[in-house]
């Protein structure tokens, strides 16, 4: 076995496409709501947690306007939504391999817990992953992704030097160096890093079976 027997994913943009499904209940949260919203409502919004993506697309950090488009989207997405959230061709062959091939997987993702067990269990992975974390998994929230992976790999005893995280985005970069993870960048997903934007050290994958040779390889 390679020297990651800990491998750590990102969700959205790197294991699954759910901006169809995200997309869709933004929009009947505005609708629901009767707020128009300030940006378009495309993939670049993809990402981050819910509150910041509604405080965007609303313009308003006002508690009450976020918190009623928050309880609207909810009811969209946790319902039936989330059922449009496919997974990128290759990622359940690469989570069935590296599952069964004894490495522990884990989930550290912005998407809130709820939504992130029902994909999970949608999907058929949730025997894939030995641990989920999500910014809400914690009272009070987690602020950010570093943090999110300081608790998971202190919590779960995780030697960095034996574990890896996966994401799209530079942020997803960013949290694991914090961490003194190494980092490898699923070009395939929202973020798309081009290699001029990787960071001294991060690697990239632009197929599931580029990253698979990646992590066998260490």
């Amino acid at each position: 076995m390679a020297r990651y027997s800990h491998i750590l994913f990102d969700l959205d943009g790197t294991l699954i496409d759910s901006a169809p499904a995200i997309l869709a209940s933004f929009q009947a949260a505005f609708a629901a709501s009767s707020v128009t919203p300030v940006r378009p409502i495309s993939n670049d919004i993809i990402g981050p947690p819910l509150t910041e993506t509604l405080q965007l697309l609303a313009g308003s950090t006002d508690a009450t306007l976020i918190a009623r488009l928050s309880e609207a989207f909810k009811a969209s997405y946790d319902s039936s939504g989330y059922q449009a959230t496919t997974a990128y061709a290759g990622v359940s062959e690469l989570l069935h391999e590296l599952a069964g091939a004894g490495y522990s997987l884990s989930i550290a993702t912005n998407k809130r817990l709820h939504p992130t067990r029902l994909i999970l269990d949608f999907l058929g992975w949730q025997r894939c992953f030995a641990h989920v974390y999500a910014l809400d998994l914690f009272t009070p929230r987690l602020p950010d992704k570093a943090s999110m992976l300081q608790r998971l790999i202190s919590d779960q005893g995780i030697p960095p030097a034996t574990a890896v995280y996966i994401g799209d985005r530079a942020e997803d970069g960013l949290a694991a160096t914090a961490n003194q993870l190494p980092f490898i960048a699923a070009t395939w997903g929202y973020g798309s890093l081009s290699p001029a934007e990787l960071a001294p050290g991060w690697k990239l994958a632009s197929t599931p079976q580029a990253l698979a040779a990646l992590l066998r390889s260490g």
